[in-house]
């Protein structure tokens, strides 16, 4: 499952430091963290690899909505997969509870399509709504849609790292549980040893 998003979830290989963060598109304090280590810290150093994990809060519903779609276009286009995350985290508020509680979930799923298709993360908006369908049955027996069995891996896998909470941050394979959302790019610098 892992080689199946080498391409879209690594933005970097090679590298002093191997950056995995676990994050979810719906929690504030992931989007605080994305945004310091995306548009800060990626571009003005290079001495890392950066690996994006997918770690689902509950208590956030529309945050699974938001990581099928993310998968779905990692699927469809690997190389746009950051770009569409970082609308995400962007634009997440308007996947906050008060903002979808009257919608259905395939309204919420239209909405990230829409998403995708204004950063031009996808080509083909039906063909992200295709990976993303449920469809109903006389029969209902739970099998979700195309990208389900990539949700539950990461799910087991954060899980078997003991993983609970988001942002959580792994660098060079050890949970660093002193890293936090508030980091400046100054302090991740500092504990990577970066230089510009």
């Amino acid at each position: 499952m892992e080689e199946t998003f080498s391409a879209s979830h690594h933005y970097r290989t090679g590298g002093t430091h191997i950056i995995e963060l676990y994050l979810d598109f719906a929690c504030p304090f992931s989007a605080r963290m994305w945004h310091t280590v995306y548009t800060q810290l990626v571009p003005e150093y290079r001495d890392f690899s950066l690996i994006f994990r997918h770690q689902i809060q509950p208590w956030h519903p529309s945050s699974l909505a938001m990581h099928e779609a993310a998968l779905a276009v990692a699927r469809l286009a690997p190389h746009n997969f950051w770009r569409f995350c970082d609308a995400l985290f962007t634009r997440q508020r308007e996947f906050f509870d008060e903002a979808v509680v009257d919608l259905t979930r395939t309204q919420v799923y239209g909405r990230l399509a829409d998403v995708a298709m204004s950063v031009n993360a996808v080509d083909d908006r039906l063909e992200l709504l295709q990976l993303l369908d449920i469809q109903a049955s006389d029969t209902p027996q739970n099998a979700g849609n195309v990208v389900t069995a990539h949700i539950k891996y990461y799910v087991r896998m954060g899980r078997t790292k003991g993983v609970h909470m988001s942002p959580t941050v792994f660098i060079d394979g050890e949970r660093d549980d002193t890293v936090s959302s508030s980091w400046t790019v100054e302090q991740w610098a500092a504990r990577l040893n970066l230089k510009p």
